[in-house]
Formats: structure tokens, C-alpha cells, sequence
């Protein structure tokens, strides 16, 4: 016989969220799950692995959804459930308001893009910042752009576009749209993009609040798929 896995109902649901999920998840779905009778979520928006430093420190989510790569060793830990894909974002560029738009329509065009910009911005531990770091090398500019590039340690790095400090940005497309000032270029080119997939999981703690699977189920409700596409996203 099983027994029922005992919950609380007298907290909010504890929702750990990866950063680039963020003006989906804040501005779009939660405000749509407590317009259906949800829960009231407490929710924390950090980069993936900030998370799982969290993580590590004891804290245990009721919810979570993050790189999905980054869950396997949390679901073997008896710490999450089995993930569930929800969106993918690419990498993409932008640049400032009032800059003209480059052309990034191939591989080349990129490579002339990002050599002749006065600075290029990119995060040092995101995966989009990774990911662009190991590119330059595979593309052979590495000293080109590192050089003059400005490293942004946490926030979008579309922001460094509007202080002066770059004038091209190189981000995930859903974090670029965290400045709306910013203009987007748009992805780049197939031939060198890269996809970062995002997934759902509860947490396998027994005290895990009552909704919570409301919650997770609701991330992937026609409503969400509507924010994530709104918002740079592409759906699992």
C-alpha cells in the first residue's frame, strides 16, 4: 500500500528558475498560475549554476527548472524527479539602439562582425559566455576579440550596450530581451549556433508544498508555451 507523500500547506511553493527563463516565467506564467487558483510561489531567478550552488548549501526547491543537462546528478541524488523538457534558446547578438545592424547572416559576416566591433560583451560562466569563448578558438580570433571584449560577470550583457561600455552583445536570445532597450540582431548563424535545453522537475523532498506539481505541470500548459515563444524561446 502506498502511503501519500506528506505535503505543506502552509508555505508558498519554493521555485528555483534558471535566469533565462525569467520574463517568461515572472512576467507571463506565474501571474497566469495565480490567476488560475494556484499556489503564491516564492520564486528565485538565477543562473543554473547558482542554483546548484544553493543546492549544495541544503537548500531543497519545491519546483526547479533549469539546464537540463545540469539536473541528471540532482535526480540521481534523490533530490529532483525525473526532468521534463520545457524550451531551448539559442545564442543571439545584439547590439544598441541606435547602431546600425551588422551582418551576421553567415559564418563570415559574423567573424567580420565581431573583429571589427570596439568590444564585444559576454558572460564569464553563463553557457551562452562558454560557449562564445570556446568558439572564438574554434573559429581562430580568439586574441582578436578577447583582447577587447568586456566580460560580464552576472546580469544580461546587452546592459554593458547601453553604458557604452560594448557595442555588440552576445547572449542567449532570452536574456538579451532582459534589455529592451537593446536592439537584437538576431541568432547566429545555424552552422555555429548552440542550443541551451531547459527542464522541469519537482523536488523528491516528503515535506514538498502542496501545488507544487500543479506548478510544474502548469510550466508546460499551453499558457507557458505561449510566454516562452513571446519571449525568445522555442518549446520542447
Amino acid at each position: 500500500m502506498n502511503t501519500p507523500t506528506p505535503t505543506d500547506n502552509t508555505r508558498p511553493i519554493t521555485f528555483f528558475c534558471a535566469f533565462a527563463l525569467k520574463q517568461a516565467v515572472q512576467d507571463l506564467i506565474l501571474p497566469a498560475f495565480l490567476k488560475a487558483g494556484g499556489t503564491p510561489v516564492e520564486a528565485v531567478f538565477e543562473p543554473t549554476f547558482r542554483l546548484l550552488t544553493r543546492i549544495e548549501s541544503g537548500a531543497r526547491p519545491d519546483v526547479m527548472a533549469g539546464i537540463t543537462g545540469s539536473l541528471a546528478d540532482l535526480v540521481a541524488a534523490n533530490i529532483l524527479t525525473e526532468p521534463r523538457p520545457a524550451a531551448r534558446t539559442g545564442v543571439g547578438v545584439a547590439v544598441a539602439p541606435d547602431a546600425p545592424i551588422p551582418d551576421i547572416s553567415t559564418v563570415e559576416a559574423f567573424i567580420a562582425a565581431v573583429t571589427s566591433a570596439r568590444s564585444v560583451a559576454y558572460s564569464r560562466s553563463g553557457p551562452s559566455g562558454i560557449y562564445f569563448a570556446g568558439l572564438l578558438e574554434r573559429l581562430g580570433i580568439p586574441e582578436q576579440v578577447k583582447a577587447r571584449g568586456t566580460i560580464i560577470d552576472s546580469g544580461p550583457t546587452a546592459a554593458a550596450l547601453l553604458d557604452g561600455r560594448a557595442d555588440i552583445a552576445i547572449h542567449q536570445l532570452s536574456e538579451l530581451i532582459l534589455v529592451p532597450e537593446a536592439k537584437i540582431v538576431g541568432p547566429l548563424p545555424e552552422a555555429i549556433q548552440e542550443y541551451t535545453d531547459f527542464s522541469t522537475a519537482l523536488g523528491s523532498h516528503p515535506s514538498r508544498t502542496a501545488g507544487a506539481a500543479q506548478l510544474r505541470d502548469f510550466l508546460h500548459s499551453p499558457e507557458a508555451v505561449a510566454a516562452y515563444t513571446a519571449n525568445r524561446l522555442e518549446t520542447a
